[in-house]
């Protein structure tokens, strides 16, 4: 069991060592920072989708919400000059979609939460785009480009939001109840309802927490670009969703630790920077992170299956 857990960190170290053989700028310390600043985005917004899957959900509307966010930024900024309003544009706006997303899911009796994400992906990206009138919106804070843009004694500023970020989820997962309850709503639903956990505040929850991680990494890459766009966040969901099945949790729900999230978006943040370095063409690039969603889902199947026979294994030999 420990060792597949272990799986996808064996799997990023050998896929390190391989991309340094074939490519000597990998390692490099500024191709390392670029990682960095690269994969803090899908990181933190992995971690939101990371919650709702461990509830046997998924939010598809996390890359165009992060878009709307961007736009809802600089807009805000343009009006107002102010930082504090531009970065609580973008966090209020993140968390708003996802309210939506809980609300709509749970109140309107829905069969599964594709089908209001994917209706708040069309929404919100309909609604960047008309906003922004199709373009991009340049301009942001000095605060707000220092966090997603420059560095802390020579390590990205954006790899700190990322690591408080991280700590506070794993707080909050682990030390409160919330925590033991999201687990068991994705474990379990029925039993959960059984034990009177107010189940669908804690489904709300973790879309409200996706949609304010949408809204963080919103905030990341508009500091880097210096720009909010409603073109901003195509394809995240996939990323995302790939990065916390790579990472080793489960679809089934109930099952996974935010680091897994965080090992997956390393591994789709490398694959990504080790594929432009090589010079392959943008359209086999995502050809190739096409094949890794499917190897991860793949993989996910496996797992659960050499999981059921260990426990048949291990039940066996106590009889």
């Amino acid at each position: 069991m420990k060792l597949l857990s272990a799986g996808p960190v064996v799997i990023l170290v050998v896929l390190v060592i391989v991309l340094s053989l074939v490519s000597q700028p990998f390692l490099t310390p500024r191709n390392i920072s670029n990682i960095v600043s690269q994969t803090a985005v899908i990181a933190i917004v992995a971690m939101g989708q990371h919650l709702v899957i461990l509830t046997r959900g998924i939010d598809l509307s996390v890359g165009a919400n992060l878009a709307l966010a961007t736009v809802m930024g600089a807009l805000t900024y343009k009006a107002t000059g102010s930082a504090p309003l531009t970065i609580l544009a973008m966090l209020a706006s993140g968390t708003f979609v996802g309210a939506i997303n809980g609300f709509a899911f749970v109140y309107g009796r829905l069969p599964h939460p594709f089908v209001i994400t994917l209706a708040t992906l069309s929404i919100a990206k309909g609604t960047a785009l008309e906003l922004a009138g199709g373009k991009a919106i340049q301009g942001m804070p000095e605060a707000v480009k220092f966090i997603g843009g420059d560095a802390i004694f020579g390590v990205p500023a954006s790899f700190f939001v990322v690591l408080g970020v991280t700590m506070l989820i794993v707080v909050m997962a682990k030390t409160m109840v919330w925590g033991r309850w999201i687990y068991a709503v994705g474990g379990k639903p029925e039993a959960a309802v059984r034990m009177g956990i107010p189940v669908n505040w804690v489904l709300i929850s973790t879309y409200m927490i996706a949609g304010l991680c949408a809204g963080i990494g919103a905030m990341l890459l508009a500091g880097r670009t210096d720009a909010g766009s409603p073109l901003f966040g195509n394809l995240l969901e996939l990323d995302t969703i790939a990065a916390v099945i790579i990472g080793g949790a489960s679809f089934l729900g109930g099952r996974g630790h935010v680091g897994h999230a965080l090992i997956g978006a390393v591994m789709i943040g490398v694959i990504r920077n080790a594929l432009n370095l090589l010079n392959v063409d943008i359209f086999f690039q995502l050809i190739a992170i096409g094949v890794v969603i499917l190897l991860a889902v793949e993989a996910d199947v496996l797992r659960n299956y050499l999981e059921g026979r260990v426990r048949v294994a291990r039940a066996a030999r106590l009889q």
